[in-house]
């Protein structure tokens, strides 16, 4: 379990995550829509970068998740929690609870963000919170 959250041990948390997300019946079939054929590794890297950039401030991520999340075909809102709950299952099984519980305070609002930012609509109710413990 680690103990730090560092650039050596967020792949790790990467690599577990996507493992769990590529078998996942609903996530799996949305991810190998998105990111086709020999895609994974240049994603998996994307993604040490972004939770670099989270976790520890590196600035290392260039990107823009609304955009490239926008263009994904099958992507809803009701598959966040699902997405939610692994992630957050893999922190917490990877490192010690505190840390756990930073990454997945962190993931809860960047998903939140998403979702809104995807999906909200003034003039439709609102599905709750993801950034509520569920």
């Amino acid at each position: 379990m680690f103990s730090e959250i560092s650039e050596a041990t967020i792949p790790p948390l990467v690599d577990a995550f996507y493992a769990r997300v590529r078998v996942h019946p609903r996530l799996g079939p949305v991810f190998d829509a998105a990111i086709a054929g020999d895609g994974w590794p240049a994603h998996l890297a994307k993604m040490y970068a972004f939770w670099s950039s989270v976790m520890l401030t590196s600035g290392r991520y260039k990107g823009n998740p609304v955009a490239v999340h926008a263009a994904v075909s099958g992507l809803t809102p009701d598959l966040f929690p699902d997405w939610l709950a692994l992630f957050e299952a893999t922190a917490q099984a990877l490192f010690v609870p505190a840390l756990a519980a930073r990454f997945v305070t962190k993931a809860r609002n960047i998903a939140e963000s998403l979702r809104l930012a995807l999906f909200f609509r003034p003039d439709r109710p609102w599905p709750g919170d993801l950034r509520r413990a569920g």
